[in-house]
C-alpha cells in the first residue's frame, strides 16, 4: 500500500510539473506576441515624424507633393499591418494559456486507476 502512495506522489507531482512547464511556455508566447504588438505600434508613432517627411520631400522632387504623401503614408501602413499581424498570430499561439497535455495525461492516468480499481 505505501508503494501505491508513493508512486501516486511522484505522479502528482510530475503532472505538475508538466502543467508548470505548459504554462510557462504559453505565458512566454503571450509576453512575446504583447511585446511585439508594443513594438509596432511605438515604431509606428516614431516612424510616423520622421520617416513621413524625409520620404515625402524626396518623393516631391519626381511626383506631385500630395501623391508623395500617398504614396509614404501607403507604405508605413503595410509596414504597420505586417508587425500587428504578426503579433497577434504570436498571441494566439500562447492563449489561453492551460496545460493541455498535462490534464490529458491526467485524466489518462485517473482512468487508468479507475480500470485498475475496478478489476
Amino acid at each position: 500500500m505505501s508503494e501505491v502512495s508513493e508512486l501516486t506522489s511522484r505522479l502528482v507531482r510530475a503532472e505538475i510539473d508538466l502543467a508548470k512547464e505548459e504554462i510557462t511556455g504559453r505565458a512566454q508566447q503571450l509576453g512575446l506576441g504583447a511585446g511585439l504588438l508594443g513594438a509596432a505600434g511605438l515604431l509606428s508613432l516614431y516612424l510616423l515624424a520622421a520617416v513621413i517627411a524625409t520620404a515625402i520631400l524626396a518623393l516631391c522632387t519626381v511626383w506631385a507633393p500630395w501623391l508623395a504623401a500617398l504614396v509614404v503614408t501607403g507604405v508605413l501602413l503595410l509596414v504597420v499591418v505586417v508587425l500587428a499581424l504578426v503579433g497577434v498570430n504570436r498571441l494566439k499561439k500562447g492563449s489561453p494559456p492551460k496545460p493541455a497535455r498535462a490534464i490529458e495525461n491526467v485524466q489518462q492516468d485517473i482512468d487508468a486507476v479507475k480500470a485498475g480499481i475496478t478489476s
